[in-house]
């Protein structure tokens, strides 16, 4: 018998190594993506929260100082609360028009590579 063509035993192994770097960097791409979104959630967590602890904090102080326990203090909190949620989905509105601009700019790159 004879031996396999070395050229072809090259080009076998250099397709092999070629898949194995793109499912990594696939890989890759998707723990990147992870975190990113968890990065995110926690982004809008802390928003929600420091809303809230500001509202409570000047409702209270404010009760302290004028002796008005608890209305103020609910009055901010409830305040705090809806300033966080506007906050939150501001940053929502910021990533979606981040990940549009994205999803247009490969849509457009891949009609140009088609088109080409």
């Amino acid at each position: 018998m004879s031996d396999p063509d070395p050229k072809q035993q090259l080009d076998a192994l250099e397709a092999k190594i070629a898949a194995a770097k793109a499912a990594r960097v696939s890989d890759r791409r998707h723990q990147e993506e992870h975190y990113s979104q968890a990065n995110l959630a926690w982004r809008m967590v802390t928003e929600m929260v420091s809303g809230l602890g500001i509202g409570f904090g000047i409702g209270f102080g404010l009760d302290a100082l004028f002796g008005t326990k608890p209305w103020l203090m609910v009055l901010f909190t409830v305040l705090g609360l809806v300033a966080g949620i506007r906050v939150m989905m501001r940053s929502a509105d910021e990533i979606q028009e981040k990940q549009l601009a994205a999803q247009k700019a490969a849509e457009d790159e891949k009609r140009d590579r088609d088109g080409d």
